[in-house]
């Protein structure tokens, strides 16, 4: 196993930045982003930079934050156990129809998806009527909201229960894919969806309340943290343990829905074979790494313990991964969540065409309008550049080519 392939940066003040980026693009804000971040007094020994590093929020998308003492909600962000979930199945390439539209539409009508908002009448994003395996699964989370909304009452207007087994929007994704068999796998990226997100906004705010005497000496408003022991401190682990398991059996109802859907669009019966994983990339827990029990934040960033299970999603049209972990303890065990983007949304959409995003995504049954340009393959670093870079956190178990994608 390579040790050696990352470069380190260092700035006066700030813990070590281990970046495994060598021959992937890496913007000079991200750079700055990572220093300010690794400045903070708690970080331990070193934080870790993977391939698919950009520009976040307060803290850098692709990367991982060990910390003692503190924990930086912004760092986590507000989309919390955001992550993917894939199952290989029991189907070739030969069983599926030639046109693959049926089985796109028959899996947008299965799970709710993008967003619609308007002052009255239902988001199309949420379920009018929540299906029995949505009620299944919102039992068992609804002592832990309970919990939390007795503490932090604004927390009942969020959209929880309706949103449960929905997709969401912007890069939340669900495909079909091939891998090098032409075997039939299932993938979908979403996360905790509007109460993860209300949980992120509402833990930010109160971190920048609390610091409000500091704030003014961090490097950024949005690096404010909680202390250990603080009453916040503790909340927000509650309430982000309970969003991370939201996020978890978001993908599981999701995926028991698009697996019926494509039972009934196509004639011979299967079975889900291999469920390759259901992985967090946006999410903080306790880990113990060089002898010591830290918090792990990875912010666009997967869990690669020794033979841990993994998944790397390309861009919309590009391939995607399943991939096994080395558990290189300098990552803190660790790999990238995708191929990371190098330009905004907003960029991507004034450079790119709706031509432009028809020819990149000729390959693959999904839509062609001017909504998903910012999602178009170009806007995203090379995946192969991406894995290349990263050859000593994980090993390549399976390589997945898009045939269908349903956009949020």
């Amino acid at each position: 196993m390579k040790n050696n392939d990352y470069q380190i940066m260092t700035s006066e003040n700030a813990a070590p930045v281990k970046m495994w980026t060598q021959g992937v693009p890496v913007d000079p804000g991200a750079r700055d982003q990572l220093l300010n971040t690794a400045k903070m007094p708690f970080i331990f020994r070193h934080m870790a930079v993977m391939p698919d590093v950009h520009l976040g929020k307060g803290s850098t998308i692709g990367s991982v934050i060990p910390t003692r003492g503190a924990i930086i909600p912004a760092a986590v962000g507000v989309d919390i156990g955001c992550g993917m979930i894939a199952v290989r199945t029991s189907l070739n390439a030969a069983d599926l129809p030639d046109n693959l539209y049926g089985i796109r539409s028959a899996i947008e009508q299965a799970v709710p998806h993008g967003r619609t908002v308007n002052r009255s009448g239902r988001d199309k994003g949420s379920w009018n009527r929540p299906p029995e395996a949505v009620d299944r699964h919102w039992a068992s989370l609804l002592p832990g909201f309970k919990r939390l909304t007795d503490k932090y009452p604004d927390l009942l207007k969020t959209n929880n229960y309706q949103h449960l087994g929905t997709l969401g929007t912007g890069n939340h994704f669900i495909e079909l894919c091939l891998d090098e068999q032409n075997q039939v796998w299932v993938m979908l990226h979403s996360g905790s969806r509007g109460v993860g997100n209300a949980i992120g906004n509402l833990f930010i705010t109160l971190a920048q309340e609390d610091m409000h005497q500091h704030i003014a000496n961090l490097p950024d408003r949005n690096l404010a943290y909680f202390e250990e022991g603080s009453r916040h401190f503790d909340d927000y682990i509650e309430a982000v343990s309970w969003a991370q398991e939201y996020a978890r059996r978001n993908r599981e109802v999701m995926m028991q829905h698009v697996l019926e859907a494509l039972a009934r669009e196509i004639p011979k019966p299967f079975t889900a074979v291999q469920e390759a994983v259901n992985c967090h990339h946006n999410y903080v827990q306790r880990e113990r790494h060089f002898g010591e029990s830290v918090l792990v934040t990875r912010k666009g960033a997967v869990s690669a313990q020794k033979g841990e299970m993994g998944i790397i999603p390309g861009s919309m049209g590009a391939k995607s991964y399943i991939v096994r972990g080395l558990g290189n303890e300098e990552s803190f065990c660790s790999c990238s969540h995708g191929a990371g983007r190098v330009m905004s949304r907003t960029a991507a959409k004034k450079h790119f065409t709706l031509e432009d995003q028809k020819r990149a995504t000729a390959h693959v049954e999904c839509r062609k309008d001017s909504d998903v340009i910012d999602e178009i393959p170009m806007a995203y670093k090379d995946i192969d550049a991406v894995m290349a870079a990263q050859s000593s956190l994980v090993e390549i178990v399976h390589t997945l080519r898009q045939v269908v994608c349903v956009k949020g």
